[in-house]
């Protein structure tokens, strides 16, 4: 058997190949939907119940031990130690969605004698504490739950 006519096709197709024009790519568009609603939140944004009445936090005292668990009611500053914790608002997502309570919270210290020091404010996670955690020497707080929606 000769190898000219099997070279000789080897050379064919290729030069077809690069002589041949390629075909546009298809378009893509995607298929119509029906129309969100107005005011209607993204499918990838989660979603949220109305805001509890009440914040279950939970305190821990580095020097003795004791952690204790407060219910702070919105915009009532409750005492732990020496901090004054005030929550602002607290929110859950609803049992279909995954689990997730956020509430947020400003946090002061107050000593005898010594002015009112702001060691937090901003937003605590019940599913990531420590993604925005109060940084304190001596106490940790981080939220449980919110109720009372």
């Amino acid at each position: 058997m000769t190898r000219a006519p099997v070279v000789a096709l080897l050379m064919a197709t290729s030069a077809a190949a690069q002589t041949a024009p390629e075909a546009p790519a298809p378009e893509v568009t995607p298929a119509p939907g029906p129309a969100p609603a107005p005011g209607a939140a993204a499918p990838d944004e989660p979603h949220w119940l109305p805001p509890a009445t009440t914040a279950v936090l939970q305190g821990l005292d580095k020097i003795t031990g004791h952690v204790r668990t407060i219910e702070a009611t919105i915009d009532q500053p409750v005492r732990f130690g020496t901090l004054d914790i005030l929550v602002r608002t607290c929110r859950k997502r609803p049992p279909e969605e995954p689990p997730e309570s956020a509430a947020y919270l400003q946090i002061t210290e107050t000593k005898p004698g010594e002015p009112a020091k702001s060691l937090f404010s901003g937003w605590m996670f019940a599913s990531s504490p420590a993604v925005s955690a109060l940084e304190d020497p001596v106490y940790d707080v981080w939220v449980i739950d919110c109720k009372g929606a």
